[in-house]
């Protein structure tokens, strides 16, 4: 297998091509820069360039010594939702009672919105003053508004706007499944930062910035997988943090806000130059309502706004038309408050049950799963648990650096006696 090409752009098109033919796969080295520049009679500096035009779009890597390689594709990686195809009682999915959610189609026929088009203003004035009075006012002052497809297309924008592939962003350890693969099919490094009852431990982000991280993704309220939230004496803590770190992208992913049952602590610091506050309706409403409302300082609202400008990628009015309609309605807001006191009662039931076997589970102040701790292998017991019917989540899928030994529980549509009868089951798997 030859390399050919006179210039960074041939040599670099070049090795692309080798690689989508398979001709080059994943791990295969290149040549050192000196052995491929004097093969191809060009100065070494251009064998780098081509080198770095690689690693930049995630074909190689670089590794000092050891040279550069070819890399792995980024892949997905488990993902949430139903599982097709089982007869097992699904307890992974992550997903809220489908019996919660509004009816889209009467939301609709309430608020039918006129024909939209390009050059129309890109958020209906509804959901302008709904995100004024629900999000800036908790940001910092300044801040403006945008929409986005939901909390995960906010985060890949926001990292797409202010980072580059191989840039490390800290996030909390175990960390929700859609935040770990954005980062990853981005390119970006996740650092993981331990974490416990009241959220993000301080001086292991603290560790994780001075080891270079650029970005923080922090989960307030309903963290997901254990339902930790932060509480204001921690969120200070951050906050005092991150004030010594300016110019790093300070990201606060709310998803459960519509449905919180703690209230919310910022951590985003005055000294804080790049930040956004991030909040989903997609637990309340549903999670096929993509929309997202992103509260952000200037400079990342214009780079948001490049993006989602009409044209390419606004957010459909008729969501909007949908999402207003529901926030502004009485009775949605008192099944949304019917649901948050659901699902609380739905985790201290299934806690109960737990405790009744002797098996602990640590407190989740929100959301729609339970954290059990297991003393151990996860896989194991989740293979015996789908012997007797269950199908639940390994803590493996959580992990960034650490490695838990726990199981994920989705219990927003377990019933009492479903409950106690899991909870006989995970006893005797773990006897």
């Amino acid at each position: 297998m030859k390399i050919i090409g006179k210039t960074a752009l041939e040599i670099s098109d070049h090795i692309r091509a080798l690689v989508q033919s398979g001709d080059l796969q994943p791990g295969s080295p290149l040549p050192p820069v000196r052995e491929l520049a004097d093969e191809l009679g060009v100065n070494r500096n251009t064998v780098a360039a081509a080198y770095q035009r690689l690693a930049k779009g995630g074909i190689a890597i670089t590794q000092g010594r050891l040279g550069t390689a070819i890399c792995e594709p980024p892949r997905a990686g488990e993902q949430e939702g139903l599982s097709t195809g089982t007869k097992l009682i699904d307890l992974a999915d992550g997903n809220p009672d489908p019996r919660r959610l509004p009816d889209p189609m009467k939301l609709l026929a309430a608020n039918v919105p006129r024909p939209y088009l390009y050059g129309d203003d890109t958020m209906l004035p509804e959901l302008q003053q709904i995100g004024r009075e629900w999000v800036l006012s908790d940001c910092p002052p300044g801040g403006e508004l945008e929409l986005t497809h939901g909390a995960v297309d906010a985060i890949e924008r926001l990292a797409a706007a202010h980072l580059v592939p191989g840039d490390k962003v800290a996030v909390e350890d175990p960390c929700f499944l859609g935040t770990i693969n954005a980062l990853r099919l981005a390119g970006m490094q996740a650092i993981g930062v331990d974490i416990d009852d009241a959220g993000m431990r301080p001086e292991a982000l603290q560790a994780a910035l001075d080891k270079g991280a650029r970005a923080v993704l922090v989960t307030p309220r309903a963290h997901n997988p254990t339902g930790c939230s932060l509480s204001k004496r921690r969120a200070d803590a951050l906050k005092r943090v991150l004030a010594a770190h300016p110019n790093v992208l300070v990201v606060v992913d709310d998803h459960f806000w519509l449905q919180a049952e703690t209230p919310y602590h910022s951590i985003i610091p005055a000294t804080t130059m790049r930040w956004a506050l991030v909040r989903s309706v997609s637990k309340g409403l549903g999670p096929d309502m993509r929309v997202a409302f992103v509260g952000c300082d200037t400079a990342s609202a214009e780079r948001l706004r490049s993006r989602l400008a009409p044209g390419m990628t606004w957010v459909s009015h008729i969501l909007q038309a949908i999402v207003a309609t529901a926030l502004t309605s009485k009775a949605v807001r008192k099944d949304i408050d019917g649901a948050r006191e659901a699902y609380a009662g739905y985790r201290d039931e299934f806690c109960r049950a737990l405790h009744v076997e002797g098996i602990d589970a640590p407190p989740a102040s929100g959301g729609l799963n339970v954290w059990v701790p297991l003393p151990c292998d996860e896989k194991d017991v989740a293979y015996e648990l789908a012997k007797k019917g269950w199908l639940v989540r390994p803590s493996g899928a959580f992990d960034v650096q650490g490695q838990s030994r726990a199981l994920r529980i989705t219990v927003s549509k377990l019933q009492p006696e479903q409950a106690q009868r899991f909870a006989r089951d995970l006893k005797a798997c773990l006897i």
